[in-house]
């Protein structure tokens, strides 16, 4: 399931986490590539250790604790600190897969498998020409370029790519999740309900039988699928 999500940050956040990008430190993105990634990427980075990282990681994580798309298509167990990226011109990031496995920075070396690949937009699209991000599925490629503040959220499985940037600067923010739902599939299908019973119980109430019955439903499913 690929989803973009509208309005993650507010705008007072996303100036913040502009200027905070502004005067940051920057190193090389290979940093955090797996080696076969290392050949294709050519970007910079925060220090993933660096105050400036955590504490824009730590805005982004409550930004998605209060967005209600986010949670009901990624289904998080656990999110792994997000990461800043930003591609001058120049700069772009062949075609790849998102390491499977990955360790939680700090936690003694906890595994997080990542079902989902997310990434926030910082910059305004016209401040940049290419830059796109795009995603190869089943059902074709995807070229995906977004106002800033707003998020795509993708299968981890993809194979993907970042455009190289011919004019301006692109930054963004990435981060990959564990579901309690290991299935893209499911989750899609999860989604989809979820977003049908919302609409239900908008226009018939939350009392109607048939809203009860598909929340059951859901939970049923959830109940059958989750990994927890």
């Amino acid at each position: 399931m690929l989803l973009k999500i509208p309005d993650v940050l507010t705008p007072d956040e996303l100036g913040h986490v502009r200027q905070v990008l502004d005067t940051a430190p920057w190193i090389d993105g290979r940093a955090t590539a797996g080696d076969l990634a290392t050949q294709a990427k050519c970007n910079a980075q925060l220090p993933a250790d660096g105050h400036e990282c955590r504490a824009l990681g730590d805005l982004v994580l409550a930004a998605l604790a209060r967005c209600p798309a986010f949670q009901s298509a990624a289904l998080p167990r656990r999110i792994l600190p997000p990461l800043f990226n930003r591609y001058d011109t120049g700069m772009a990031f062949g075609l790849h897969t998102d390491n499977a496995i990955r360790i939680v920075p700090g936690s003694g070396g906890t595994h997080l498998r990542t079902d989902v690949s997310a990434t926030l937009f910082l910059s305004d699209p016209n401040d940049y020409d290419g830059g796109e991000l795009v995603i190869e599925d089943t059902y074709g490629t995807h070229a995906v370029k977004l106002a800033a503040g707003h998020l795509v959220l993708y299968p981890a499985s993809s194979l993907h790519r970042v455009a190289p940037v011919t004019r301006g600067r692109r930054r963004a923010c990435v981060f990959w999740a564990q579901s309690l739902v290991r299935d893209d599939g499911e989750r899609a299908l999860l989604y989809d309900l979820d977003v049908a019973i919302i609409d239900l119980r908008t226009r018939m109430g939350d009392g109607d039988g048939a809203v009860q019955g598909l929340v059951s439903h859901y939970h049923n499913l959830l109940r059958r699928w989750a990994e927890l």
